[in-house]
Formats: C-alpha cells, structure tokens, sequence
C-alpha cells in the first residue's frame, strides 16, 4: 500500500527573548509534519500491522529526516518525535508508525545520536494539539534541552488520517537555569550510573 501523503508542514520557532530577558545566542525548534492517510483505516481490528509499518516507516522517516536537516543544517542539538491519529483509527497506528525503528533510525543515524527518541502519541479530532517532547540527542539527563514544541493543524487529522511529526532544538531552552540530573544525584548521594539504586 503506497504512501498517501496529503500534506507536510514545517514549523520554525524563533527566540530571542525569554522571562523579560535577551537571549544571547538565539535558540531555534523545528517541527517537520506530514498529514497522511491511515493506512488501516476501514479495515477494522488489524492484529498484525508490520507490512504497514515497514512500508510506510522508511518513507516517512526519511522525508521528514530531510526536512528537519534542510533547516537546521545538520546542527540538531535536541530530538524527537510525535503523532496524532484521527478518530477512525486507533492510537496504536501512530505509535506502530512512529516507534518503529525503520521510522526512527532515519533520524537518529542522520544526526548522529546516541539517546531515544522521546515521543508522545495520542489520538483525537481535526485541531487537536501535537505536542513534540525534546531532548538533547546524545545525553538524555542534560534538562536544558527538555523542551516541548506545541501547535496544531486546523483541519488535521481527519477522521482517516495521521499526522507524523519530527522536532529539534537548536540550543536549549532559552536562559535555562536549572542544572541537571546528575548535580541532583551527586548531591542526593546517589550513583549517577545506577540513579535508582537497584
């Protein structure tokens, strides 16, 4: 089943001030979306969804994947990834399209990154938000690149589709000021290689 792609969007957020301060060096998000058809749609309890998933995923992953680079230049600091499925699919079509490696490893090999993929799925009616959770590609406890790119698409999802979404960060949150996970461990007396002491 080919790939039908309605629409792809990109959203570029801009900052240069924040909390009544100058940024010094001006931080930059990206979102790369694309609006495709559910490819289960109408076709009821479907247990098995890999012949989807393969086909659509390096597709899908790699546009996106090229999207994000044309803007950024390569120079992504913070990742990750998104979807919302319309309300005649279920929120397992976005997480099969959106989790799998063959979508995912697109992104992450293009940027050279060594943590996951952070992500949020949800499902709901045209208009309902996509919300991008990011992280700092390579070090997951680095909080100044724990930010969220927030927005939605008026008339998407549609009842019979998908909207798959890839985020970045150039930068960190602007004027970030609360340090990391690991001060915290150290200070709580904790092993930072095993922070849950099991």
């Amino acid at each position: 089943m080919t790939v039908e792609i309605r629409r792809t969007l990109l959203h570029v957020q801009t900052t240069y001030k924040e909390g009544w301060k100058e940024v010094a060096e001006p931080t930059k998000m990206v979102a790369a979306m694309a609006i495709i058809r559910n490819p289960w749609f109408g076709r009821g309890h479907v247990e098995d969804l890999s012949p989807e998933i393969r086909e659509h995923g390096p597709v899908l992953g790699k546009m996106l994947t090229e999207m994000v680079l044309a803007e950024t230049g390569g120079t992504v600091e913070g990742y990750g990834k998104s979807s919302v499925v319309g309300m005649g699919g279920e929120q397992e079509h976005g997480q099969g399209l959106t989790h799998t490696l063959w979508f995912g490893n697109q992104y992450r090999e293009a940027v050279d990154a060594k943590s996951y993929l952070v992500f949020s799925n949800t499902r709901g009616a045209a208009g309902t938000s996509l919300v991008i959770p990011l992280m700092d590609k390579d070090d997951g406890g680095r909080r100044s690149h724990y930010q969220t790119i927030h927005l939605s698409i008026p008339d998407a999802p549609a009842e019979d589709e998908i909207i798959l979404a890839l985020g970045a960060a150039i930068g960190g949150h602007p004027n970030h000021r609360i340090g990391d996970r690991y001060k915290d461990l150290k200070e709580m007396g904790h092993d930072i290689d095993n922070p849950a002491g099991v």
